[in-house]
């Protein structure tokens, strides 16, 4: 069997086990709602969890709150990428500067950032910027740590032939830096992405009257189990679209590319 023919035969066995995990997980969830071993909705059956997603979907305020939530990620996302990517260049390039602060990334890097709130609420007040503030220090870290990472994987000829035309600093960045770690950067946003709607969403459960966060820890509150399971079902799937995008653009080729 040819490669081609191979590598199809693999993308289908590998999908039919994606679609094999998925109908079991449902299965076994249904199984466990009708079982009465838990309490009554507390695993509530999946046509009460598909009805509230359509009631989710068709009420206005969802979008409202949805809009709340991504804006805050979006600009957590840019302010905690451009901030990681900034300081992994910063130690990649920089023996000195590594050797002195890398290791209180690494340190710091799995600390959980809620720990950080009460400050992030004393210094940008109760509003979005306590919130996006929570996105940008979970987002930082693994980015910085990934682009570091990637800065020691580039090949030392890239780097020479870079100085030996004299380039600056920023033509360093720009034409070598960032395309030789394309993986390590897109993996570190992915992870930042991640991370950054982890701390955006829990810091809208804490002190919010606005955002998905907000709305999750309102229907727990009101032991409303089917509208919480939609918020997180449509959490869910929107968090792997976006993910599905940054990686697509990834592994997109740059403009002129051989």
């Amino acid at each position: 069997m040819n490669s081609p023919a191979r590598g199809a035969v693999e993308t289908r066995r590998v999908l039919w086990l994606r679609v094999a995990i998925v109908v079991t997980i449902l299965v076994g969830w249904e199984a466990l709602a009708r079982s009465g071993w838990l309490f009554r909705d507390v695993v509530p059956p999946l046509s009460k969890i598909g009805a509230a997603i359509l009631r989710v979907l068709a009420n206005a305020d969802f979008y409202g709150n949805l809009a709340t939530t991504l804006m805050e990620i979006a600009v957590s996302l840019l302010i905690g990428g451009l901030a990681g990517l900034a300081v992994g260049i910063l130690f990649g390039a920089n023996r000195f500067l590594s050797r002195a602060f890398e290791s209180l990334v690494y340190y710091l890097g799995p600390t959980p950032k809620i720990i950080f709130f009460p400050v992030m609420i004393m210094w940008f007040g109760v509003g979005p910027g306590s919130k996006i503030a929570m996105g940008v220090l979970s987002c930082f870290f693994p980015v910085a740590i990934s682009v570091a990472a990637g800065m020691r994987q580039i090949e030392n000829v890239l780097i020479r032939v870079g100085r030996s035309f004299r380039a600056t600093t920023w033509q360093m960045v720009t034409t070598i830096y960032l395309p030789a770690m394309r993986s390590p950067i897109v993996n570190g946003v992915r992870l930042g992405l991640g991370v950054a709607i982890i701390g955006t969403l829990l810091a809208e459960t804490k002190l919010s009257n606005r955002g998905l966060g907000y709305l999750i820890i309102q229907a727990y509150a009101t032991f409303d189990m089917p509208r919480m399971y939609a918020l997180l079902i449509v959490l869910f799937v929107l968090s792997i679209g976006v993910n599905a995008i940054i990686g697509r653009l990834g592994r997109a080729r740059y403009p002129g590319a051989a």
